[in-house]
């Protein structure tokens, strides 16, 4: 690690940090060997990232004294299921990992949650890392300990908060992304300018995300560090980091998955923005300045999708409680609130978004 690196300390217990540079996958092992010490390392992956990142990965951690194993499991939320995660523990388990072993997520946001809450459960707990290969990952699902499988009722219904030990997001990675992945990842970090303030939010309408995107990944963790800092385990403050999910995840579902995270995300996002603005929850007029910034970073602004269905599908969400769901309202660029609803004002709250 040079000074090159930017740094971004995630101070729960215990600490980590998340390094953000050019060519970290390839000085990963001794990174990784500093903090952890030689030990026994299994690299989970999935068969998109295996053939471009496996074998630098497995070449670094080899070459700072690691023993490696790999399992290279399908790409695709649809493999993010409780099957897949057997298969996992069933590997661990046959690579005889012990609890001074350590596991790596090398991936997106499939396999960081999926390796992740495999070693939330082998063994009770094992460390693991974090290799993001992808903008959203970098941006948002590395960073903050949640990890989960999906269930046949919804998105990430069984899981478990789980640090990792350090997060090595390598930006040379975002080049090999294609284009429709590369915009998932935008969808997150718009939503991060949504959430934490006007500065954020005009580099995604002024192009530097693809110009700088170590800078935007930079400011998009230390946002997110500083909210898990305070509300590790979504007690409160975290919630609003679902901004636009209650709608994307039901959008996801609906789509039997088809739509990508990121894509239905933004979808979310540009609908939820256009409820409040026509029910009188915004502070100033903003659904049309985000739906234009999504655009911009070729990300959807609606659905096909019915409010009836959508409503339906919300309603298996974690976020809801009993007759109650938490949404997540954007007031102005830069100030969300948490607002609940019962669960019989959802239906129309979707349609106002849909329809206005």
């Amino acid at each position: 690690m040079t000074d090159s690196i930017r740094t971004i300390p995630v101070r729960v217990q215990p600490s980590y940090d998340v390094s953000i540079g050019s060519g970290l996958l390839g000085r990963c092992g001794d990174y990784l060997a500093a903090l952890l010490g030689q030990r026994k390392i299994a690299v989970l992956t999935d068969d998109t990232v295996a053939p471009l990142y496996l074998d630098t990965v497995t070449a670094a951690l080899e070459g700072a004294g690691f023993t490696v194993c790999s399992h290279v499991f399908p790409a695709g939320e649809g493999h993010k299921d409780l099957s897949t995660l057997a298969e996992l523990l069933e590997f661990l388990s046959s690579e005889h990992l012990t609890r001074t072993d350590c596991v790596a997520a090398l991936g997106g946001g499939v396999v960081g949650d999926m390796a992740g809450f495999a070693a939330a459960v082998y063994l009770r707990g094992i460390r693991y890392v974090q290799l993001p290969t992808t903008l959203l990952a970098a941006v948002d699902s590395s960073v903050g300990g949640k990890t989960a499988v999906d269930l046949t009722a919804g998105k990430n219904l069984a899981g478990a908060f789980c640090q990792p030990a350090a997060v090595i997001c390598d930006t040379d990675c975002l080049k090999t992304l294609p284009p429709d992945v590369f915009a998932d990842g935008a969808a997150e970090a718009v939503k991060t300018g949504v959430l934490s303030d006007e500065g954020l939010f005009a580099l995604f309408e002024d192009g530097t995300l693809t110009a700088d995107p170590g800078e935007v990944i930079a400011r998009c963790v230390a946002y997110k560090a500083g909210v898990v800092e305070r509300d590790e385990k979504e007690q409160g403050e975290r919630k609003l980091l679902n901004l636009g999910h209650t709608v994307g995840h039901a959008i996801e579902k609906c789509s039997g998955y088809a739509i990508p995270h990121g894509h239905a995300v933004a979808a979310g996002l540009a609908v939820i923005a256009r409820s409040a603005e026509t029910l009188g929850w915004t502070k100033e007029p903003i659904a049309g300045r985000i739906a234009a910034c999504l655009a911009k970073n070729g990300l959807p602004t609606g659905t096909d999708f019915s409010a009836e269905a959508l409503a339906e599908a919300a309603l298996s969400d974690k976020k809801r409680a009993g007759g109650d769901i938490t949404l997540v309202i954007p007031r102005k660029i830069g100030a969300c609130q948490l607002r609940k609803v019962p669960v019989a004002e959802l239906l129309p709250i979707i349609r106002a978004g849909l329809e206005a």
